[in-house]
């Protein structure tokens, strides 16, 4: 697979990852614990409309007032007063966050407060809802019957709901932070909540142009609808509604064509329209764009209002009042401290909650709710397909950034471009009240795509390091190639003084043959002559430095001058011997009969060069006397000649010791031995070789030149190709007739290579 497929593949998992985690009930609730919280504090606080306002039971109300803190104590004839009051300074709708489905504790004080509700005419009250479980019985006939579990609103004092102009309940969820609300109540039949009821009620002075836009979409649409905003059952409408924008899908977008189409209304008219066809389009649940902390919307304490009807207010008094004027009223418990939260309980932790555990009211989250849905600001989520879309993209992008860029780059572009996005979901979240995903693609995906970029990376750089040491294993010993790949490619001057062993072996009529054969076939031949050379040697954990021509350098090297290397080179060589007599006898190609000479010391191992080129090799007189111990071959005859350093201590081989050699530029002999065979699978006849030519050589050294003589011609007699016996028999021959001086040295000058 190649690198980019799978850095795509990467992108694509990590883009499918954030859909699916976003898709997931985790992923709503990591953003809405999260997500939702950051937006909002990166927004901060904003104004909420003017026209929507809180009179809060308090606790300076309660003070000036003499009442207790518990709403349901006060007599309500107080708030008969109230909605007088507010009737008076010309509040549009007035809504009561109190419960009144008992009777009060006096009830001229309910006559008195239905009296009010009936002449101000815009009273909607919240009701409860209650759950009526019934619980599993057998009847009769011994039929078990299930369980039915039912939610619905407990009914009005019956004096005060023939008074007031609708009711709803405004229930919230029951979750550790408040951050939505029902607009319809599906479990309890689908019933409006008060925010729904506020907003139809608010907008009832365009009952009959909205009935007219429906008309014209479709006259049939209008068949059910009542007529004339007087005699509208707000309840029922609402119901009425709902049923049909849920049949009829479609008629949102024809309405909402034929909205920006019409010049006869407003602005101020199309804005409210526009609010009812977002409040029966949209789901049954709608998140709260809230304005800030506790009392962000626009809060007046219960009993400043009841003043203005005191004869003491003072002209400044007057001119500070608040102005109620078309204004949309919540009335209800909201604490402005801590303490007085404490003694009534009726707040929700919120993504605004102060930190000293002021927590928002109810009342004022009703009025947010509404005014929400007044200004067409709910928060909206970004829709899932695409959400989905988004994170997909991003995935992808982050996988291309990572595969075209090296790593650390890669985590620098990709947080600039989740910043770039974080920056986007912030503005549209502040302009528009948009809200896109925001923890999954900076804690999920950015997090995934690094890993999963370094791990890839790990494994392309492995694979490439393989690649490197397969490539470079042809060349170079396994310890140099893994130390350039380690090092990807940087020379490290790391050279070693080491002991080891050292073979260098020449094939004889190479030259020949480089004349008579075309350069294909000759290389061709010598690879095939190589591989023959160059198992022997990885099998006994030797390394071929170096190759030239026809000959070949190998090594056998340690920190420490151990037997076990040596013997390690001396069976390469055998095998070696063994190897080379097999490929000649095919007789498929030219014989290459091969010289060899082993030697043993101290070496230098390491890059040797300059500037712009280097190589691998052992440096010492090892090596130039190993050669040099090669060439001698060619004078006795021999095919492998090892040094008494490389034998030394070693008892498993048969040897035949041939005598000192002083080497062409040497100034010091090498005692030089033929290396046999192993002793194990010696013949007889190399056994009686190595006896007599040992006898032999030494009637040699003491000048017994006729014994010396008797030993070779001896040897000769059964081998007449030893290569040792023609060479000494010779010399021994020659100072037989011309005795050489008393100083004369056993030791063997070699002039030439």
């Amino acid at each position: 697979m190649t690198r980019w497929l799978k850095h795509l593949l990467l992108g694509v998992f990590i883009g499918l990852l954030g859909v699916i985690v976003h898709l997931s009930p985790a992923g709503l609730w990591l953003e809405e614990k999260f997500g939702l919280y950051w937006l909002f504090h990166l927004r901060g606080a904003m104004t909420a409309p003017d026209n929507v306002m809180v009179v809060a039971i308090d606790q300076p109300s309660a003070a000036q007032l003499g009442l207790p803190m518990t709403p349901r104590l006060w007599p309500r004839d107080l708030h008969a007063q109230l909605i007088e009051q507010l009737t008076q300074s010309g509040a549009r709708i007035i809504v009561f966050d109190l419960i009144f489905d008992t009777p009060g504790m006096e009830a001229a004080h309910d006559v008195r407060l239905a009296s009010s509700m009936r002449t101000a005419g815009n009273v909607v009250l919240v009701e409860r809802l209650v759950y009526e479980d019934t619980a599993l019985h057998t009847d009769a006939t011994g039929q078990r019957n299930n369980r039915i579990i039912k939610e619905g609103p407990i009914q009005l004092l019956p004096i005060i709901a023939d008074a007031i102009k609708a009711r709803a309940p405004f229930p919230l969820p029951k979750t550790e932070r408040v951050n939505d609300y029902w607009i319809f109540k599906a479990d309890a039949g689908d019933i409006p909540t008060i925010p729904a009821v506020v907003l139809q009620t608010y907008a009832l002075p365009v009952y009959d142009d909205f009935i007219r836009l429906l008309h014209t979409v479709n006259p049939a649409y209008t068949a059910d609808l009542p007529t004339g905003e007087e005699a509208l059952d707000i309840e029922d409408l609402i119901f009425t509604l709902r049923s049909l924008f849920i049949k009829q899908p479609q008629i949102v977008q024809n309405l909402q064509t034929e909205l920006n189409r019409d010049v006869s209304l407003d602005s101020t008219k199309k804005h409210i329209i526009q609010a009812l066809l977002n409040l029966y389009s949209g789901s049954d649940t709608r998140y709260l764009n809230f304005y800030g902390p506790p009392r962000s919307v626009k809060t007046i304490p219960y009993h400043q209002v009841l003043q203005r009807n005191e004869n003491a207010i003072t002209e400044k008094q007057s001119e500070e009042w608040p102005d109620f004027k078309d204004k949309i009223v919540f009335v209800g418990f909201s604490a402005a401290t801590q303490p007085e939260q404490d003694i009534v309980r009726d707040d929700y932790h919120t993504v605004f909650s102060n930190s000293d555990g002021l927590y928002i009211s109810g009342v004022e989250i009703a009025a947010t709710a509404f005014a929400n849905l007044l200004e067409n600001k709910p928060i909206r989520s970004f829709p899932l397909t695409g959400s989905a879309g988004v994170l997909f993209l991003l995935g992808l992008g982050l996988g291309i950034i990572f595969m075209i860029l090296p790593n650390q780059t890669a985590a620098i572009a990709s947080i600039i471009l989740l910043f770039f996005y974080t920056g986007s979901t912030y503005y549209y979240f502040k302009e528009t009240s948009i809200w896109l995903p925001l923890v999954n693609p900076l804690f999920l995906q950015l997090p995934v795509a690094l890993f999963g970029a370094v791990i890839l990376k790990y494994y392309e750089a492995k694979h490439e390091r393989q690649q490197l040491k397969e490539a470079f294993g042809y060349f170079l010993p396994e310890r140099v190639v893994n130390d350039i790949a380690k090092n990807a490619g940087v020379m490290a001057f790391n050279n070693q003084l080491v002991y080891g062993a050292c073979l260098a072996t020449d094939a004889e009529k190479y030259t020949a043959l480089a004349e008579k054969l075309e350069p294909r076939q000759l290389g061709q031949l010598m690879n095939e002559y190589y591989a023959v050379l160059f198992e022997p040697v990885r099998q006994h954990n030797g390394t071929v430095s170096d190759v030239v021509g026809d000959a070949m350098l190998a090594i056998w090297a340690k920190t420490s001058a151990t037997a076990d290397l040596r013997k390690e080179a001396c069976q390469a060589c055998l095998d070696i011997a063994e190897a080379v007599e097999r490929f000649n006898r095919t007789g498929n190609q030219p014989e290459l009969p091969t010289r060899m000479g082993l030697h043993f010391g101290e070496m230098l191992l390491g890059n040797i060069g300059a500037l712009q080129h280097y190589e691998y090799r052992a440096v010492g007189d090892i090596v130039n006397t190993t050669n040099r111990i090669q060439g001698v071959n060619k004078y006795l005859g021999t095919r492998l000649l090892v040094s008494s350093e490389v034998v030394i201590g070693l008892n498993e081989f048969l040897i035949r010791p041939l005598g000192d050699f002083l080497l062409v530029g040497k100034s010091s002999p090498v005692s030089l031995s033929e290396l046999v065979a192993r002793k194990q699978s010696a013949s007889q006849q190399q056994l009686w070789l190595c006896n007599v030519f040992a006898r032999a050589l030494h009637a040699y050294k003491n000048q017994q030149w006729i014994e010396a003589c008797n030993g070779f011609s001896e040897i000769l007699n059964i081998i007449p190709e030893d290569g040792p016996a023609h060479y000494f028999l010779k010399i021994c021959q020659q100072n037989k007739l011309f005795p050489p001086s008393d100083s004369w040295d056993p030791t063997i000058r070699i002039e030439n290579k």
